[in-house]
């Protein structure tokens, strides 16, 4: 089982060598070079980041139009005989479920 382990560990180094020379990287596999002094100029500290603009106000509430009348103006007064009818409508749809 320890040499499977270490068989595995050899194989996937070798596969990752590979893979940095085919991508062209030939330096870093032959020295083992990954950290190049040249661009230590890149690493100093970032200029500060831009801060976001600020967030829009919220618009204002438009007053209600003076056209609009209310609803219950407009509602017309419903009789015992409409409700009682669609009581019974849907009584008879629960039970034809059922």
């Amino acid at each position: 089982m320890l040499e499977i382990g270490i068989f595995c560990v050899i194989v996937l180094a070798a596969g990752y060598w590979t893979a940095m020379y085919v991508m062209g990287r030939h330096d870093d596999v032959i020295h083992g070079k990954f950290v190049h002094t040249d661009d230590e100029g890149a690493l100093t500290q970032p200029a500060m980041p831009v801060p976001p603009p600020p967030f829009p106000k919220r618009p204002l509430k438009a007053a209600a139009p003076a056209n609009v009348q209310s609803v219950k103006a407009e509602a017309k007064p419903v009789n015992s005989d409409a409700l009682q009818s669609l009581l019974a409508a849907i009584q008879q749809d629960l039970k034809s479920v059922a």
